[in-house]
């Protein structure tokens, strides 16, 4: 068996789709275990550009079973709204192809509501979310009155599960100045849903252990990053899930025991999008040129992403939690014709130098960071292959965060096709030798 899980190392963006794409070509099962439709996972395949917000990436494989497990928040529109958009793409996706858990909460019409006007309330403090129901959803899971996709199949059922969520729901409205929600209307609407749906519902944790025990590879796709761990990210400006590694067996339903490898995916340089601290944003020509030549706009909102130096206090930060194996240096072709590239070493904060991560976002808003300035590189390095063929101060800059992290490079990115990489090390367990 192989299960290995990929995660964003920072604070989402990484580029996780076209890793996941990438990786697809040789595993049987894609899974995602968090999040929601708030993540836009873009890839490039041929020059063609598509962007995922629900689907696991692997989708694109023909060959490749794909599955939603119920640690995810499920907007039933958006998912078909995606399988439509494939459909029309000459890509059908057949429910014996797709399996999503028949636990995984449903967003509705109220959850939207309350999270963009529990924004609009914030103002100035606001956290930045989507507005796309996730945290809302989330809060009726861990108050055990969600509505789950099994309710969605029995209207009887359906009615009692919307029964529970209503009162609450009607109340928090009404005390952000919203009329209550119209309760018959929602239950004739997904009632027609989860007739739609009930052919796509499963165990999909029993599925995968499955998949293991048959020896299959089974990659399990995290969504966002890292730092916006609910528990373990920048709080309060992190998402409403488990982002590291360890949420991949509670939000997919199988022990660590079954986990092969944990790999980061990194980007060369750090992004941000939304509110919270970001000790090596840069706000000047620099973050610019990033942002303009990386394409820096979030998937699923179009906003603009806060650039900055590679932060490895931070990235260290991520090893330990996740426990790294290794990580996918991606983007790092953006960072051609910088002539001198700072990295982040350490921290000062009163006085005193860290060079352990804070793990508070009221701390972190208060370093400033120690960088390492190196040489940069003026080649266009997006045809290159083999890591040899790169520019002698591009290698210095892949070995110095090799040497600062203490965990290898697995692959390096150099562009945004699928098959724009160059491969230090294969990540199946079986295939572990360097190139």
């Amino acid at each position: 068996m192989s299960a290995v899980i990929v995660v964003g190392a920072q604070w989402g963006d990484e580029g996780k789709g076209k890793i996941v794409d990438l990786l697809s070509q040789t595993a049987q099962w894609v899974v995602r275990f968090q999040g929601g439709n708030n993540a836009g996972h873009t890839l490039v395949v041929r020059g063609e550009k598509r962007v995922l917000h629900l689907l696991p990436s692997g989708i694109l494989h023909p060959n490749v079973r794909c599955g939603i497990g119920p640690g995810v928040v499920l907007d039933p529109e958006v998912l078909f709204g995606e399988l439509e958009s494939l459909s029309a793409s000459g890509i059908e996706v057949e429910p014996e192809r797709l399996r999503i858990s028949d636990a995984v909460p449903i967003i509705l019409p109220m959850h939207r509501e309350i999270d963009k006007l529990r924004e609009q309330r914030l103002g100035d403090g606001k956290i930045g979310t989507t507005g796309k129901g996730i945290g809302p959803c989330y809060e009726d899971a861990i108050g055990r009155r969600a509505v789950v996709a099994r309710d969605l199949t029995s209207r009887e059922r359906l009615a009692k599960a919307l029964a529970r969520i209503g009162d609450d729901a009607t109340s928090l409205l009404r005390s952000l100045g919203a009329p209550p929600p119209d309760m018959d209307a929602i239950t004739a609407r997904y009632a027609a849903i989860g007739q739609r749906i009930a052919p796509y519902l499963d165990d999909v944790g029993a599925r995968i252990d499955e998949a293991l025990a048959r020896g299959e590879h089974v990659l399990l796709e995290g969504a966002q990053g890292t730092l916006l761990d609910v528990r373990h990210g920048t709080y309060p400006f992190v998402t409403s899930s488990h982002t590291v590694a360890g949420g991949a067996c509670t939000g997919l339903g199988i022990g660590p025991t079954r986990i092969d490898r944990v790999v980061g995916v990194v980007k060369a340089y750090a992004t941000r999008v939304g509110s919270g601290p970001f000790p090596t944003e840069l706000n000047e020509a620099i973050g610019q040129r990033l942002r303009d030549i990386g394409r820096e706009y979030g998937a699923t909102t179009g906003r603009p992403r806060r650039c900055g130096w590679l932060d490895l206090v931070a990235l260290k930060h991520a090893v330990r939690l996740n426990g790294l194996t290794g990580i996918f240096l991606n983007k790092i072709d953006v960072m051609s014709g910088l002539d001198r590239i700072a990295i982040c070493t350490g921290y000062r904060a009163n006085g005193e130098v860290l060079r352990d991560f804070p793990g508070h976002s009221t701390d972190l808003a208060e370093v400033e960071p120690i960088f390492e300035w190196m040489d940069g590189w003026q080649e266009d390095i997006q045809g290159i292959r083999h890591f040899d063929d790169l520019p002698l101060t591009t290698q210095r800059y892949v070995r110095r965060i090799e040497a600062f992290l203490g965990i290898g490079v697995d692959l390096i990115s150099v562009g945004p096709d699928r098959d724009e990489s160059i491969v230090l090390r294969d990540t199946w367990p079986q295939q572990l030798a360097r190139h």
